[in-house]
């Protein structure tokens, strides 16, 4: 790939540890895959939805990090509901090995080398 590309990683706080993961892995030297990440690591206390928003406007493309905890996270709903409004393609990734949650809507696939890079190849 010439050019990184833009991704918002969106997770509910409690696998914030993995979205350090996925995006520790786009750094090590033999990743397939590399991009740049947007995700939101701090809640924004005042005008977050205005912040989130315009960091999702300059991604190519939204991860998001499926899990139980995705079930109840408002901030994760609404950074995949505004993602969809931006006209974004996204993926979601299994956050956990044995955590097969769905969210309606979100094409969620196992957390691979291929399958990122898939995805941010066709972004």
């Amino acid at each position: 790939m010439a050019d990184k590309r833009v991704v918002f990683i969106a997770f509910a706080i409690e696998d914030e540890i993995q979205r350090n993961f996925l995006k520790g892995q786009s750094l090590h030297p033999r990743a397939p895959f590399e991009f740049i990440d947007m995700s939101v690591r701090e809640a924004y206390e005042k005008d977050w939805k205005e912040k989130v928003r315009t960091r999702i406007k300059r991604s190519h493309g939204v991860i998001v990090l499926v899990s139980k905890n995705s079930l109840t996270s408002s901030g994760q709903k609404w950074e995949i509901q505004c993602a969809r409004e931006e006209g974004k393609k996204v993926l979601g990734i299994w956050a956990y090995t044995f955590d097969r949650t769905n969210i309606v809507g979100v094409n969620t696939k196992v957390w691979s080398d291929t399958n990122i890079s898939t995805f941010i190849d066709s972004l």
